[in-house]
């Protein structure tokens, strides 16, 4: 007789799915030709990515990446480890068959992340991406600095908002909620430091905006050592954080465009399998 305690005892979850809680890995697929994987900035959610799907359209399946420390991982411990966070993000994705036909964006921090996992991918031998998007970010080799972790709540609070963050009403409780998370953050983007590699082979494209004190122009303009493929550049108004104001609309454009590259329209004599839709 099988003893109740086997007959009441929950499964244990699949720790990599936690990387895509909340945000249906698999739904929209069907209809996508290409994914696009998104890392938010230090302190951030995948909420960043909430309405993407509406401007980027059916043919871009968005999988917005929860790191530990946030949403439904709450109750994890948020790292300061850049590496192994990207380490850990590779795993899920390739666990969950997500690298087929797949680009990387990153904002800030997220783009460090989004670099760091391309690369991780490369060292298991999984499919690169067909395109690294990197927003608001130095190059990899310009971090090691001091980013904020160290100022008191309140000294780190008016930085934030110097930069362009946390406005409005319900500012101050929502920083409060994310502080520990985001301290973590600072301190591992202070304590990154990029290993000796060769470039990655995929198109780069480095958005920037004016009066980004974190990223300006000479710091993302040596985003340019990190790849052998092409590169473009995107400047915008808005300040550090662009990417929750209005001006992400200009992104947004630019986005679409660069992944309908991807999408050849139909009649197209690009072969079949750049047209295929992505599966679930």
């Amino acid at each position: 007789m099988v003893p109740l305690e086997l007959h009441t005892q929950r499964p244990t979850p699949d720790p990599n799915s936690l990387w895509f809680s909340g945000a249906g890995a698999g739904a929209g697929a069907c209809q996508a030709t290409i994914r696009l994987v998104c890392f938010a900035h230090a302190g951030g959610a995948p909420s960043v990515f909430r309405d993407w799907p509406d401007h980027l359209g059916p043919d871009v399946h968005i999988v917005p990446m929860l790191l530990p420390g946030r949403g439904l991982r709450l109750w994890e411990p948020a790292s300061t480890d850049i590496r192994a966070l990207a380490h850990e993000a590779a795993t899920a994705l390739i666990d969950h068959g997500l690298v087929d036909r797949y680009a990387v964006f990153g904002h800030s921090m997220g783009a460090l992340l989004a670099y760091e996992l391309a690369c991780v991918l490369r060292e298991l031998d999984a499919p690169a991406p067909t395109h690294l998007f990197v927003s608001g970010s130095r190059a990899p080799h310009l971090y090691g600095t001091p980013f904020g972790a160290e100022l008191s709540d309140e000294e780190l609070l008016a930085w934030v908002r110097e930069l362009g963050g946390l406005l409005g009403s319900g500012a101050r409780s929502q920083f409060d909620r994310r502080l520990p998370t985001l301290r973590a953050d600072l301190r591992a983007c202070e304590t990154y430091r990029p290993q000796p590699r060769p470039p990655l082979a995929c198109p780069l494209s480095v958005f920037s905006a004016a009066g980004d004190r974190l990223a300006g122009p000479e710091q993302t303009s040596q985003w340019r050592r990190y790849t052998t493929g092409s590169m473009r550049r995107g400047h915008f108004p808005g300040g550090h954080f662009y990417l929750v104001g209005p001006h992400r609309f200009s992104l947004l454009r630019e986005l679409r465009d660069d992944l309908a590259r991807y999408n050849p329209a139909p009649g197209s004599t690009a072969p079949a399998g750049n047209r295929r839709r992505i599966q679930p």
